[in-house]
This record gives structure tokens, C-alpha cells and sequence, in this order.
């Protein structure tokens, strides 16, 4: 089932949590919703699955406005994030409360007993029926929560934060296992999160919502490589911000020209958004960027270093091997391999749109005395 929201806006008091919002999720496609604390992405959800009234704007199911629809009558199945199992039910009970709670096209109860087997065997809990919800983990939890949920055989299959609540180790497992799920079932899905590793490992589409309106949707190696906007850069992944002036085609940091491409900006303040990976530390005395060590860290196989660079002490981050030895107050050059420009917009240049790629090194001149305290 295709579902689209068109034009969404709702209001808490004077506050906007969804500001027009239009999202197609289309058939059997999984799609998530990530976004900080307050980006709509909830009350978006919410909306879809009913239990929300926007203050303007239509949900359609298909061509089908939902408008007028009852919630049970949506062909919804909604996971919350803290699992909202009754907790004086058994496994099977659990599971089984959304047939036995039909009240037409009601299924026997051989016929639920054996969809319950069916869907515990599904979601790796099969011999755990008779058990009540407060003898599980909280990783079989969310999967009772979410076999409940698919009991039904919904249209559209809704979660939020669903994996929230969980230890990093146990969330890194079910990411796997949900994906296999829905590679199985096909369900139209829709996912809320605030984590972007889960959402990048996750969807196949992703949405990334600030301050209720949708920044950017694109496939998660668009939203990595090609960031709509700077909120976007900065919310996925981790970045380091240069300010630099544009004019005449050309960027300068502190009155010295760097040779950048910054595409079609217009002149005027702009800022450089890069991403670790981005920079590489000069090695063969080429040009680059001067700067002092402020600080390092071990991150796996490699080394995250943190220089101070510019009159005005700018911080870049870059990863180098770990077994390159790197010691605090060291002065080193980098080089900039990638990376994004945008210029400067009304709200922290979160409007503007992607102007061009740092796709050269910078070149600057008369370098010297930069770092002097």
C-alpha cells in the first residue's frame, strides 16, 4: 500500500510541529523518519497512523482519504517504543489481543493459535508463548511488540523509536533482524529515529525532518555523499565548519585565497563543511593547511585528530593510521580531498541549498604566523 501525506501542517499552542509537510512512502518501500529531539518526525508518524489530527493537510492510504477513517479501520500495525505490551498477559496473549479483539472477520482460535506459532517462529521467540512480558528481555519485548503488531496483517506497518529503549549491542542486532523481517513480510513500512547509523543501515529511503519540515529525502548514500542542506551535513555524520568569504568566484579563510571551487554562490560569507574523511594529512610537502595538534583519540584502527587552524583558531578533525605517531602541540599540514560549500542563509545557512564541492586542495598564501599565540 502506497501512503501519501500532502501537505501536513499541526500546531501545538504557537508552536509548529509539522510546517506543510508533503511525504510519499511508496508500496513495500521501508522509509525512516530521523531527526533531533523536536523535528516533527513523531507527530508525523502519529498523523499517518491516526492517532494525531492534523490541523490542515490529508493522509491517503492508496488514493483513499483517511480523513473520516476509525483507526481500526486503517490496517495499521504501530510499534511504540516502550513496547506497550499488557502486563498481565502471557506472550501468546499479547500477540494474539488485535485478533481476538476483531470484531468482524474475527478468526477462530485455531486459527489464532496457530498465526501466533507462526509469527513467533517468524520472530525467533518460539517456545516463549506462555511467558509473561516482565520474564523477557528487552530486545524479545520489542519482538513480541512487533509480532503483535503484524498479527493483524496490516497495510501499513508504523514504528516508533522502536529500538530507543535498548542497548547499543541488542540495537545493532535487531537492525539486521528487522530488515530481514521486512525483506520477508514486504509490509509498507515506516520507522522513526533519531539514530543515523540505524537509519542509514536501515532504510531504504531516508527522511531527515528539522523544526517540522522536511530537509532533505534520498537514499542514504544520497543523504551521506550529497547533503541537501548544511542541517543535513551536520546532523549525519561528523563534520568540521570553516567560515570563508566568496567573491569573484573564489574563496579566501582570513583575507588568504583558497583554491576551492565553490560552484555558483554569490558573493559573501560562506561556510566549508567537512567530514573526517575529508582531510588528509600532508605527507609528501605538498601544499595544505598548517595547523597545531590540540588533541587525539583512538577510534579502531585509526587515529581521530583534532587541529586548531587560521588567525582564528578553526578546529578540523581528520582520521590518520593509528600507527603514525601524533602527539599533542605537533604542527602538521593537511589537505582537503572533499567536502561541501553553502552560503549564507537567513536561519545558520540551513535554507540554502548545495552550492558545490571542495574537489581541490587549498593553496594558501603566505601561511606563516597563523598559529602564533
Amino acid at each position: 500500500m502506497q501512503v501519501r501525506a500532502e501537505h501536513i501542517s499541526k500546531h501545538y499552542a504557537s508552536m509548529a510541529a509539522l510546517d506543510d509537510v508533503s511525504l510519499t512512502v511508496g508500496s513495500g518501500e521501508l522509509v525512516a523518519l530521523l531527526g533531533p529531539s523536536g523535528s516533527g518526525k513523531t507527530t508525523l508518524l502519529r498523523t499517518i497512523a491516526g492517532l494525531e489530527m492534523p490541523d490542515s493537510g490529508t493522509v491517503y492510504y492508496n488514493d483513499q482519504d483517511t480523513s473520516q477513517m476509525r483507526i481500526q479501520d486503517r490496517g495499521v500495525g504501530f510499534v511504540f517504543q516502550h513496547y506497550a505490551l499488557f502486563k498481565h498477559m502471557k506472550v501468546m496473549d499479547n500477540i494474539a489481543f488485535g485478533l481476538r479483539a476483531r470484531k468482524k472477520n474475527k478468526p477462530n482460535e485455531t486459527e489464532i493459535k496457530r498465526r501466533v506459532m507462526e509469527l513467533l517462529d517468524l520472530v525467533q521467540l518460539s517456545g516463549l508463548e506462555g511467558r509473561f512480558p516482565s520474564q523477557l528481555s528487552g530486545g524479545q519485548r520489542q519482538r513480541v511488540a512487533l509480532a503483535r503488531a503484524l498479527a493483524i496483517e496490516p497495510s501499513v506497518l508504523l514504528l516508533d523509536e522502536p529500538f530507543g529503549a535498548l542497548d547499543a549491542r541488542v540495537r545493532k542486532d535487531l537492525r539486521r533482524w528487522l530488515r530481514e523481517i521486512h525483506e520477508r513480510t514486504g509490509h509498507t513500512t515506516l520507522f522513526v529515529t533519531h539514530d543515523q547509523e540505524e537509519a542509514l543501515e536501515l532504510a531504504d529511503r531516508v527522511v531527515v525532518m528539522s523544526k517540522g519540515k522536511i530537509e532533505q529525502s534520498a537514499t542514504p548514500d544520497e543523504i551521506y555523499d550529497t547533503p541537501a542542506t548544511p542541517f543535513v551535513f551536520s546532523f549525519i555524520g561528523e563534520s568540521s565548519v570553516i567560515p570563508v568569504a566568496v567573491g569573484n568566484g573564489r574563496a579566501t579563510l582570513d583575507e588568504r585565497l583558497i583554491d576551492l571551487d565553490v560552484g555558483t554562490l554569490p558573493d559573501g560569507p560562506a561556510q566549508l563543511y567537512l567530514r573526517p574523511e575529508d582531510v588528509a594529512m600532508v605527507t609528501d610537502g605538498g601544499p595544505g593547511i598548517p595547523g597545531l595538534v590540540v588533541s587525539t583519540r583512538r577510534i579502531g584502527g585509526m587515529r581521530r585528530v583534532t587541529i586548531e587552524c587560521g588567525l582564528a583558531r578553526h578546529r578540523i578533525e581528520f582520521d590518520a593510521p593509528a600507527e603514525i605517531p601524533i602527539a599533542n602541540s605537533q604542527r602538521l599540514q593537511v589537505r582537503v580531498i572533499g567536502g561541501r560549500v553553502y552560503g549564507a542563509g537567513s536561519e545558520g545557512y540551513e535554507t540554502e541549498k548545495l552550492a558545490g564541492s571542495a574537489t581541490s586542495d587549498f593553496k594558501w598564501a603566505k601561511a606563516e604566523g597563523w598559529l602564533d599565540r
